[in-house]
């Protein structure tokens, strides 16, 4: 088995192919179900984002799974094959690796060094644990993933070189001035209570605004959010929540307005910023960070108004420092893929090397009944020395061999040694396969508490 990743970002493809490409949480959950019911795929995982979208598989032909992969990404994100091909990339087994490690330490990220990925990736693992599509392999890559990214936050300034995207679209909002001197003051939307609007609303709050309207489908949460944000010893802003029927009241009092629904379509149409706009002088800021977008793009000709969505972030982001510290985290990545293919190709070949080892105590359990039917009147004593005699003599002409093809297994072309193995001492394919069932299961139960 191989690992294979297919998927379009921000980096292969344009904001209107991934906005059409979009996938609502229904839709990824069957995505994943169908992928490991495709013949290539024996485990599968789904990491989408607002300027991603990923499969990750573990395939046993790379051909027929990129075509399989591709085909259920056209099929479920509603963009034709013919159209979304161009905008796929695909990378298999070390490059696979080295793509997510990169990822998860925000070196592919719109906004470079930021931090948000890593609670994405870590949802995308327990989405795949819960559904049972994350086996062994999947399961130690991304576990691997995570604390790589926490490696590279901890152990470099990464960090400095970027930010979260809410800070950076405020950024971009606020126009040369400092996002505290511009929200100063100002009443703020937020329209949505998932994390990235709850990561808007703490990081206005910190800001210096002086009203938030928190706007939800369900109340519940939005109270909730709220809560958060009044809590003693928190931000101390003044908070409200309302349904989202109160937007259109809403968006004429404020001053920026931040909006990351899950919503299909608008959820503000250009027709309802413009009656917003009635009367009134004062400018008023928009930030969409949805995927697809929540808010009319027409918006962008409007006067008085300043929209920035995915779009505008993505230009904006491409002329942003890169910091001293990304080389560092670029060295960390390389170190991180070569320790874990190494680690995966000596696991590789663990089953084999068990195997063996049971058939060697079976030659030994064999050869000793043969002995006592020879020798009948062989006391327990004069028995248990020769068993331990036989058993440190086979131990000792195993010991070398199975050390060193462990060592070689465990380089780069190394994966020719389990088979090997098996030839030269013509070990049972089903006793083989057998453990490896064994060591599959009991990973498994290890990993899914480790999220």
């Amino acid at each position: 088995m191989s690992l294979l990743v297919v998927g379009l970002s921000h980096r292969s493809a344009p904001v209107s192919v991934l906005e059409r490409a979009s996938l609502d949480p229904d839709t990824q959950i069957k995505l994943l179900q169908d992928t490991l019911a495709a013949e290539p795929a024996v485990e599968a995982t789904l990491l989408a984002t607002c300027n991603r979208i990923e499969l990750y598989a573990d395939v046993d032909k790379f051909h027929a799974g990129v075509a399989e992969l591709s085909t259920l990404l056209a099929q479920h994100s509603g963009v034709g094959l013919e159209e979304l091909t161009p905008y796929l990339y695909v990378h298999y087994e070390d490059r696979a690796v080295h793509h997510l490690f990169s990822v998860a330490c925000g070196l592919d990220s719109m906004v470079v060094g930021e931090g948000q990925i890593l609670g994405q990736i870590k949802d995308a693992l327990a989405r795949a644990q819960e559904l049972h599509t994350a086996g062994r392999l999947l399961n130690d890559l991304f576990q691997q993933a995570l604390r790589v990214g926490k490696r590279a936050h901890s152990e470099t300034g990464i960090d400095r070189a970027g930010q979260s995207l809410v800070t950076f679209g405020l950024e971009q909002l606020a126009v040369g001035t400092d996002v505290e001197t511009w929200a100063k003051g100002k009443r703020a939307l937020v329209i949505g209570a998932g994390s990235m609007s709850s990561l808007a609303a703490a990081t206005l709050a910190r800001a210096g605004v002086d009203e938030i309207v928190i706007a939800n489908r369900t109340m519940e949460r939005a109270r909730r959010l709220v809560q958060i944000l009044t809590e003693p010893g928190g931000t101390g802003v003044a908070a409200r929540a309302v349904e989202m029927v109160a937007v259109g009241t809403e968006l004429a009092a404020a001053d920026v307005v931040v909006s990351c629904t899950g919503a299909t379509g608008l959820v503000l149409t250009g027709q309802a910023v413009e009656t917003a706009m009635i009367g009134r002088t004062a400018p008023l800021a928009l930030l969409d960070l949805a995927m697809p977008r929540d808010i009319d793009a027409a918006v962008h000709r409007m006067v008085n108004v300043r929209l920035v969505d995915i779009e505008s972030l993505a230009e904006a982001s491409a002329d942003a420092p890169m910091a001293a510290d990304v080389d560092r985290v670029r060295g960390i990545v390389s170190d991180e893929v070569a320790a874990f293919g190494a680690a995966q190709r000596a696991a590789h070949i663990t089953p084999t090397v068990v195997a063996l080892r049971t058939m060697a105590a079976d030659v030994v359990a064999s050869e000793m009944a043969r002995l006592e039917g020879r020798l009948p009147g062989l006391d327990d004593k004069h028995r248990a020395e020769i068993t331990q005699t036989v058993r440190r003599v086979v131990d000792k002409l195993l010991h070398a061999p199975t050390v060193r093809v462990k060592q070689l297994a465990s380089e780069p072309g190394g994966a020719g040694y389990a088979d090997a193995l098996r030839t030269l001492f013509d070990l049972d394919p089903e006793t083989v396969a057998a453990v490896s069932r064994a060591d599959l299961n009991d990973a498994d139960v290890k990993n899914r508490g480790r999220v």
